[in-house]
């Protein structure tokens, strides 16, 4: 199981690579931020590097690494993290030269999913992620986490002790664990025939991560799932039946929220969770609108759901608009979650396409 170790204050330095424009990463930077403040990182400074060719030790040339373990060590920070995937003879090297913990960005997001499961079979989901994104790196990364503790970012979850472990050994564990969750996917396919036989109309929300899903949720249960205003924020999908009016009879469904360079991992791990959206009737594409990447965001989306195969009839809902002044979008609901605005316009909108199923 995935099991969590007691939080350390950590400082991180953040370390962004590029071979595309500026923009991109500066968008990036800004999120991992986001991600670090979500594990309980405290960020003291970050770099950026451009470059044309990928070292293959250590991802970035010499010089640029000199300059970081500078910047580390004025900045009195203990972990380091590459808004990249790295191999894991690069984090040992890495680690090895600015003498800090290294982790990358996956690592990151799954250390907070790490933290965010509290159902069975979330844990079991992050666990098998994180042995599938390990597994290829044990030789690399071998005793790297021990000098610096077993404990704090990148060491929940599996942690250390499955880093440890021989291939032999991880193999069997993710055998386990993908039997353990083909059998709730089967649970789960049960449940969507009997509703299909019912003929309730199944409607999946969906989005980029803290667009404001969980919010969405408990306003038309009414209900009081967890959300907060934080990346990753809730983790396990919540399934609640709701009457819209009288003779439309909905389950409403909150999934797991996307984030931009989602490791392929976590996204076959929590394919009986996306399911939900795959084989929902209606989906309801949470947009915030107020955020000024919310375009990138809906791609990042878009290709997710595209890479699932889902086909079905998609309202896209901006959400946040009372943020906004500007509502130049007309292919979608405008609505505040939180102020209540729009609601009963999407509501209208679900209840038309009911009607046309």
């Amino acid at each position: 199981m995935a099991y969590l170790t007691k939080q350390e204050s950590e400082n991180a330095y953040l370390v962004g690579v590029s071979l595309s424009n500026k923009d991109d990463i500066e968008i990036s930077l800004k999120e991992l931020k986001s991600l670090c403040e979500t594990a309980g990182l405290n960020v003291v400074g970050h770099t950026f590097q451009y470059i044309r060719q990928i070292t293959p030790s250590t991802l970035i040339g010499s010089g640029k690494v000199e300059d970081i373990k500078k910047e580390v060590e004025n900045n009195n920070a203990n972990v380091v993290v590459v808004d990249y995937e790295l191999s894991g003879s690069q984090v040992r090297n890495l680690t090895d030269c600015l003498n800090v913990k290294v982790i990358d960005r996956i690592t990151l997001i799954l250390d907070i999913f790490a933290q965010r499961a509290t159902s069975n079979e979330g844990k079991l989901q992050v666990e098998l992620a994180q042995l599938k994104y390990n597994l290829p790196r044990l030789a690399g990364i071998s005793g790297t986490s021990g000098r610096f503790g077993g404990s704090g970012v990148g060491m929940r979850g599996p942690g250390e002790t499955k880093l440890e472990l021989n291939k032999r050994i991880a193999q069997n564990n993710i055998y386990k664990l993908e039997k353990e969750i083909e059998k709730i996917k089967q649970n789960r396919d049960v449940q969507r025939k009997n509703r299909k036989e019912n003929g309730i109309c199944k409607v999946a929300i969906v989005g980029y991560t803290n667009a404001g899903k969980s919010t969405l949720l408990n306003l038309i249960t009414k209900s009081s799932i967890y959300a907060d205003d934080k990346l990753f924020a809730t983790l396990d999908t919540t399934s609640r039946t709701v009457w819209l009016c009288e003779g439309k009879k909905i389950v409403l469904t909150d999934t797991v929220g996307f984030i931009s360079k989602l490791p392929h991992d976590l996204v076959d791990a929590f394919s009986s969770t996306l399911d939900e959206a795959k084989d929902a009737d209606i989906i309801l594409h949470v947009i915030d609108v107020s955020n000024p990447h919310y375009k990138n965001q809906i791609e990042v989306v878009n290709n997710v759901l595209s890479s699932l195969n889902v086909k079905t009839n998609i309202i896209k809902v901006y959400n946040k608009c009372d943020k906004v002044v500007e509502k130049d979008n007309k292919d979608g609901i405008y609505i505040s979650a939180k102020q209540n605005i729009g609601i009963e316009d999407l509501k209208k909108e679900i209840i038309n396409i009911m009607d046309k199923l």
